[in-house]
């Protein structure tokens, strides 16, 4: 996706050789039409596939998987990183590192939005070693259902995730490849 490459040239923040920020566009502040943009694409790369439900992980995948959802005309579900008091206390439940936050979380899903008649298409913002992404899987895996595939919005390449993450198996479509940070620059592949 061009348009989204430019907008991340222009929004991006390169904190250091692993971390680029993207508050701007997609994880503080949201531009809808480019948001819009991503899930018609989202919508295309996995057209056929007869997906039920999209899924994503509490909050920086929700807004491209609503507009992932709302363009294949499918529920949309999101797994909690905090415990409510009207939480399931029946749900699926994993724990997980956030690279990007730098803490551990539980990551979950009531059983109530799950089931082996799914097929889900797991939509998130960046992939980086994936720890997240893996906790998801391993979620939808014991609800039974069927994992279409996972679109991100950006892959960085030069982290382990994406790489982890297809070798179980896991189709992977980014929008945006990037292959490094280094010295404050973005490259794409």
């Amino acid at each position: 996706m061009d348009i989204l490459k430019q907008k991340i040239i222009e929004h991006g923040d390169v904190l250091s050789n692993d971390v680029l920020r993207l508050d701007a566009l997609i994880n503080h502040q949201v531009d809808p039409k480019l948001v819009m943009e991503m899930g018609k694409e989202f919508a295309r790369i996995f057209a056929g596939e007869q997906i039920t439900k999209v899924i994503t992980i509490e909050s920086s995948g929700i807004p491209a998987a609503f507009a992932t959802a709302l363009q294949l005309e499918v529920p949309m579900v999101f797994a909690r990183r905090k415990k409510t008091l009207i939480a399931d206390p029946d749900a699926y439940c994993e724990r997980v590192p956030s690279f990007t936050k730098g803490i551990v979380t539980d990551i979950m899903v009531s059983k109530e939005y799950l089931s082996p008649n799914d097929r889900l298409l797991f939509i998130d913002d960046i992939i980086a070693n994936g720890d997240a992404a893996r906790g998801l899987v391993k979620i939808i895996e014991r609800s039974g259902a069927h994992l279409v595939g996972l679109g991100v919005v950006v892959e960085k390449t030069f982290q382990s995730g994406g790489k982890s993450l297809r070798e179980q198996g896991v189709r992977l479509e980014p929008l945006v490849r990037i292959s490094s940070l280094s010295n404050g620059e973005i490259t794409f592949e």
